[in-house]
């Protein structure tokens, strides 16, 4: 029986289907963004250990050292936890996987004026989401396009093998790993407005550009899920929740990947 679609249509289905991800405009408000952006105000004035740890020293040379990511915001603040467990985006994913969504983390990226991108990688290296595959929801706080910071994607990489990757440039990503762009293929930029929302497979290539604004914050709240029927993930990311924030859990899947753990080792996505 064919999938019955209820969020999206299937011309959107085929498109995340055959290029790998997908936006869906406008999926928060005015009013939840204003919520979110009061929340990470509000969290980005404090140190939380094991979740946020910024050099609150206004003048650090290295803007995200002033403003890291924050990690796994949904196990200590509520309004992340709702907001992890949106309804409408839950919608899409399950029109996506076409079965229940778990969530699996949260994220909240300020991305200040001047901070470096992030290479270009694969999530489901990270996540181990076995069988299957993880998809990420990356919610657009504040318009994202190339002058701030905004996405890349690679097109059609999302059916490609997860590869071990190299080491980036450190002047110009945060992170350590790079993923080249396979040969034919090239990145685009993933233009959003504030509210939308850029779903896309583990496996698809993508990164971001460094802030060259100079005085526009890109932030973003990209969380990660995975479909009901998975039987193994990474440990960072147990326990999983149902959208009623009923925890799951799964088994572990086993460290190293296609690299052993030479580089899983580094840090969780």
């Amino acid at each position: 029986m064919p999938q019955v679609l209820k969020s999206i249509t299937a011309e959107q289905k085929n498109h995340f289907d055959t290029e790998g991800y997908l936006i869906v405009k406008g999926l928060f408000t005015d009013e939840e963004l204003a919520e979110i952006g009061r929340t990470f105000e509000e969290i980005g004035s404090r140190r939380i250990p094991g979740h946020f740890e910024p050099n609150l020293d206004a003048g650090a040379e290295d803007p995200l050292s002033r403003y890291p990511r924050v990690m796994h915001p949904h196990r200590f603040d509520e309004t992340s936890r709702r907001y992890l467990l949106h309804p409408p985006v839950l919608a899409v994913l399950e029109d996506l996987y076409g079965e229940e969504a778990l969530a699996a983390q949260s994220m909240f990226y300020y991305k200040p004026p001047g901070s470096r991108g992030q290479a270009l990688h694969q999530d489901n290296f990270y996540l181990k989401v076995e069988p299957g595959n993880c998809i990420a929801a990356w919610t657009a706080v504040d318009p994202a396009d190339e002058e701030n910071g905004g996405l890349l994607v690679v097109p059609k990489t999302s059916g490609h093998e997860i590869v071990c990757p190299e080491l980036a440039d450190e002047s110009e990503s945060f992170t350590k790993h790079l993923v080249k762009v396979p040969p034919g293929l090239k990145a685009v930029p993933a233009v959003m407005d504030g509210g939308d929302v850029l779903f896309f497979n583990g496996n698809l290539i993508h990164g971001s550009y460094r802030n060259k604004s100079k005085d526009r914050f890109r932030r973003a709240f990209i969380c990660h899920y995975a479909p009901a029927s998975l039987a193994k993930i990474a440990t960072h990311y147990r326990p999983l929740l149902r959208a009623d924030g009923t925890p799951v859990d799964a088994e572990t899947s086993m460290d190293g990947g296609p690299c052993g753990v030479e580089f899983d080792a580094l840090y969780p996505h």
